[in-house]
């Protein structure tokens, strides 16, 4: 960032504020209709507060796993050209896009009781081991996340001039001096960001724990908001729990945003990264085991998932078309809306000091999508059917919740942008579309792509609001899957999945094309 707080200029700033403005409304003001329908906050019992300890507990043991394991990978993969890398990368970052109730089902599949690690186990002779309760709910968050974490660090690979690597290399550094000099000032101005963003995922976590839990004993704040709205319709207790929730998660992305240092690498040529420290055979060695393992890990899953209902995908009923397509509009609009926030909410941050942009981007983390759900409808019940808006409200609501992700990718590029050609385009007198044109978009073409693939892959296979909205008519792929599966039609929901998986990847490797030339650079 700049040595001084940049004045914003007119259009950027109302765009700003445009975006401030409705991430406000859809967070705080739903949680507000929730309150005042509710006529104030309702009491919590023991049970509230175990699943608030043991939801910071999986979260921080999430987040810190997801982290520590996404570093050799995403080195790994910084530092190596191979044929099919890049296929590789899409590959890898499968998981994070896929629908959690299908993610759940590949881990099951793999280490579930009566999955492949356990009739292993029992071959040899060995008990049979669970991974319901905490280690299952890791388990399957590590899965999820570590995806994200590996693409995230991967820019920031890239964000290192390949000329301080040629240099590094005429100094004669190794592999550990650069890792002093060099990644471990990325990490550490790139680590909290990512570790509070996969924390505040797993925070507001329900899915997982609805199916991997195991009782009472593992259940998350999501979850307990969840069975006071529907089995005790208490939105006192409920809007409380959220209003907790949101405590925490402003609170941590306050202390990461203190912990946050800027890297300092300047501005590079562009060049491709060569890396001369790495060509020794213990770190190909090394770099080797931790791509092989990650893959692994993150791909036997998703194969188990796709053998299951390859089979059934041409035999599916018509409503799962229907769906499949009115999930593509909705991720489509999703898409550009998060965008049209993204973009300049970002831009905004990047030029002014203050954190308090940034805490606004990252509020939708932190706050229940039920809530968000349930605050609608109570606002928009006597405007029109709930039913009626249950598409465009999905599509708007998958859009904010989508939006940290966007920041997470776009505020790191949109800092080194304002830092490298900023005062520059300010003494050229650059502004308004014609900077936009000419610096900003093709500066910030790979994570804008990043950002809108993420976007429309989490709104493909997002089942949250929608499930509050829908009637038969109106219902997305994924509560399409839902309902194959709560009538037991496991085939046709299995087929389902693959369907779904197949539109995610399309539209995140469509819409990727930034981190795709990445890969292949």
């Amino acid at each position: 960032m700049a040595d001084r707080a940049q004045p914003l200029s007119r259009g950027l700033g109302a765009g700003a504020g445009i975006a401030a403005t409705l991430i406000l409304a859809l967070t705080l003001g739903t949680l507000g209709a929730v309150i005042h329908r509710a006529g104030g906050f309702g009491s919590l019992g023991p049970a509230d507060w175990a699943a608030l300890r043991f939801t910071v507990t999986q979260a921080a043991l999430s987040a810190a796993l997801s982290l520590l394991l996404a570093i050799p990978v995403a080195r790994a993969l910084a530092r190596r050209r191979f044929p099919g890398r890049g296929v590789l990368i899409t590959l890898l970052g499968a998981p994070f896009i896929l629908p959690v109730i299908v993610a759940v089902m590949g881990i099951l599949a793999i280490f579930g009781r009566a999955g492949l690690l356990n009739d292993a186990l029992a071959a040899l002779g060995a008990e049979r081991v669970s991974i319901y309760g905490l280690s299952g709910v890791v388990l399957a968050h590590v899965f999820l996340n570590l995806p994200l974490a590996v693409r995230l660090l991967l820019q920031g690979w890239r964000g290192i001039p390949a000329e301080r690597f040629r240099l590094a290399a005429a100094l004669g550094f190794s592999s550990t001096d650069i890792s002093r000099h060099l990644e471990r000032p990325m990490l550490r101005a790139l680590g909290p960001g990512i570790f509070v963003t996969i924390f505040l995922i797993c925070l507001t976590s329900f899915a997982v724990a609805l199916t991997l839990g195991g009782g009472p004993k593992a259940t998350t704040v999501e979850l307990a908001i969840y069975q006071a709205f529907r089995f005790d319709f208490d939105l006192g207790r409920a809007a409380q729990l959220a209003s907790l929730q949101l405590a925490l998660c402003a609170a941590a992305t306050l202390a990461a945003a203190r912990l946050t240092l800027p890297a300092g690498f300047g501005a590079g040529l562009d060049r491709a990264l060569a890396r001369p420290d790495a060509a020794t055979l213990p770190l190909k060695l090394q770099d080797a085991a931790a791509i092989s393992v990650a893959s692994l890990f993150l791909l036997a899953p998703l194969a188990a998932v796709i053998l299951a209902g390859l089979p059934r995908l041409a035999t599916l009923p018509a409503p799962v078309w229907e769906a499949a397509l009115r999930s593509l509009l909705v991720a489509l609009a999703s898409t550009l809306l998060a965008l049209l926030l993204a973009l300049p909410l970002a831009l905004a941050i990047a030029r002014t000091k203050g954190r308090l942009l940034e805490t606004i981007g990252m509020l939708p983390l932190a706050t229940s999508a039920l809530v968000i759900g349930t605050g609608l409808f109570l606002l928009l019940r006597g405007l029109a059917s709930p039913a009626a808006l249950a598409l465009p409200v999905t599509a708007a609501v998958n859009a904010v919740m989508a939006l940290p992700f966007c920041l997470r990718a776009l505020i790191p590029a949109a800092r080194d942008l304002e830092t490298d050609y900023g005062r520059l385009a300010e003494s050229l007198g650059l502004s308004g579309a014609a900077r936009l044109r000419h610096l900003t978009l093709p500066r910030l073409r790979q994570p804008l792509g990043f950002a809108a693939g993420l976007t429309a892959a989490l709104s493909m296979g997002d089942l949250g609001v929608i499930a509050l909205f829908a009637d038969a008519e109106r219902a997305t792929l994924p509560l399409q899957l839902y309902r194959l599966m709560g009538a037991y039609r496991m085939a046709d929901a299995a087929g389902a999945a693959v369907l779904l998986l197949a539109l995610s990847l399309a539209l995140f490797w469509i819409l990727d094309r930034g981190g795709r030339a990445d890969a292949q650079a």
